[in-house]
């Protein structure tokens, strides 16, 4: 009978780092799948006009990475939402102050938030200042709601899965 043959512990090791490689590969696409927009890139025409050309993502909503105030930030795009809905959490995270409470009607009913003024808001290349937002106590996670208060000054084109924001 024959001697099962030893492995070296250098094929363990092999193994799983195939078995992670393969892990990291598909996290990596699960997240773009998610967020196809991490990177925004803007592309700016002869008349000066700035341009971002996001991506749908599997489920068919706009996310796409940008900033507040200068702080990292995951955006959902609401041409449905009057203000920037950011939740509470975030806000905290990144320090915005709570304002005057007012009402806010939303897909779940009339809840109160509270104003804040976000000095800088961007996503790729474009830019707003003294934007209108509303911190949201009743929001889950971390995704802000990137409502008219920003998109109401661009202009913006939805054809075949993407949609162009421009400012002029």
């Amino acid at each position: 009978m024959a001697t099962p043959r030893r492995r070296s512990p250098r094929h363990f090791f092999v193994w799983v780092g195939l078995i992670a490689a393969m892990a990291i590969g598909f996290n990596t696409w699960l997240d773009h799948q998610e967020n196809p927009n991490r990177n925004p890139q803007t592309v700016i025409d002869e008349q000066g006009s700035r341009e971002v050309t996001l991506e749908q993502n599997r489920a068919g909503h706009y996310l796409a990475q940008g900033k507040i105030n200068g702080h990292p930030v995951t955006f959902m795009l609401d041409t449905g939402a009057s203000h920037v809905s950011i939740p509470e959490s975030v806000a905290r995270d990144i320090g915005l102050t709570a304002g005057t409470p007012m009402i806010a009607r939303t897909a779940n009913g009339t809840i109160q938030v509270h104003r804040t003024q976000l000095r800088r808001v961007s996503i790729g290349g474009i830019t707003q200042r003294d934007v209108r937002g509303s911190i949201n106590p009743y929001m889950d996670g971390e995704k802000i709601l990137l409502g008219m208060s920003f998109l109401g000054d661009l202009d913006f084109i939805q054809s075949g899965g993407t949609l162009t924001l421009r400012q002029q």
